[in-house]
């Protein structure tokens, strides 16, 4: 029963059958009642009863038809006004959820379409105002400091041309960050895999950064197995490690730990990076994957990045089909960051 055409089916049929069952009332009504002779109409009086058959089913025909129709295109309807209306910018729009199999069908997809381009449109509107906040700052450093120097209020020296360089230098990363996101987040990022020993990849990743580790004290151990090798891109998912071994020397003191460990378990390779740094609140496990997100409030640009590392490393890891997770028991508790990456390839 609650199959498109199954319901018009049973409307036409309901129609059909009221139309014939209406006519055998007239007919009964004008013999004369159940006690009296049976008498062979005329052919006049044939023709009567099938003009007035055809008038009647054609009134009921009409009726029942316009009945049925707006029944049935009402959901329709409703739809293409959403549409209309979705169409026009209104992104919170949604129709309600009803009628047939096909319709309800229709109508969770539009739903969903919906819903995926209000959060795509909310997605971009962020992204604009957090990327016109993030070139605001070293633009108008650019900006003043030019301008001082043309007005001739301030003399460039060696100090002062670093500095712009390191602005541009910024910038250049910024740019560079938006794009490698905006790729990976749209599917358009290219991975070049291999059959990858992520053992070598995760030891390779730390022998380039123990020179800052012995700066900081921090002792780094990788605790991997012999694993088969698994296929990914290894470019990628070293930079992916590079970004989360930063972070976690970035956020240990003198006499931390940071240990990488790894294990396989068809059909998931899993990668976890753990300090015993700073630990992260609740609301920054919320949105530590977040563009432009900075646990550290204090942290300039320069010294705190572009707050795009993790979320590249997180649309990097799904480009790949996997996933990553941060857990801390809190601050002070240390960090414990998780991959998660198709064993398979």
């Amino acid at each position: 029963m609650n199959r498109l055409w199954l319901r018009l089916g049973l409307m036409i049929g309901a129609v059909l059958l009221l139309v014939f069952f209406l006519q055998f009332i007239e007919i009964k009504l004008t013999s004369g009642g159940p006690g009296a002779p049976f008498q062979v109409p005329s052919n006049a009086e044939i023709q009567n009863r099938l003009y007035r058959f055809m008038g009647f089913s054609l009134l009921m025909g009409l009726g029942g038809g316009l009945a049925i129709g707006r029944f049935v295109s009402a959901p329709v309807a409703a739809l293409a006004r959403a549409a209309r209306e979705l169409g026009s910018g209104k992104m919170h729009v949604r129709v309600p959820v009803r009628g047939s199999i096909e319709l309800r069908d229709l109508a969770e997809t539009f739903n969903k379409m919906a819903s995926a381009l209000e959060q795509g449109e909310t997605a971009r509107s962020n992204l604009m105002a957090d990327v016109s906040h993030e070139l605001r700052t070293p633009l108008t450093v650019l900006e003043g400091t030019l301008r001082a120097a043309l007005d001739g209020v301030l003399t460039l020296d060696e100090a002062g041309v670093a500095s712009l360089y390191a602005q541009t230098r910024h910038l250049i990363r910024l740019v560079n960050d938006l794009r490698e996101l905006s790729l990976a987040e749209t599917g358009q990022l290219n991975l070049e895999k291999a059959p990858t020993d992520i053992r070598v990849l995760v030891s390779e990743t730390m022998q380039a950064l123990e020179p800052l580790a012995s700066e900081k004290k921090v002792q780094m151990t990788v605790e991997i197995g012999d694993l088969p090798p698994v296929n990914l891109d290894p470019v990628r998912i070293r930079q992916v490690l590079f970004n989360l071994l930063s972070n976690a020397l970035r956020h240990t003191s003198a006499g931390g730990v940071i240990r990488v460990s790894g294990e396989r378990k068809q059909p998931v390779l899993t990668i976890t990076v753990e300090d015993s740094g700073e630990g992260l609140e609740p609301d920054d496990l919320a949105s530590l994957f977040n563009r432009f997100y900075r646990v550290d409030k204090s942290r300039s640009r320069e010294t705190g990045g572009t707050g795009l590392g993790l979320s590249i490393a997180k649309a990097i890891v799904e480009a790949h089909g996997g996933s990553i997770a941060a857990h801390s028991a809190g601050k002070g508790q240390g960090s414990c960051f998780t991959i998660a990456l198709p064993a398979d390839g």
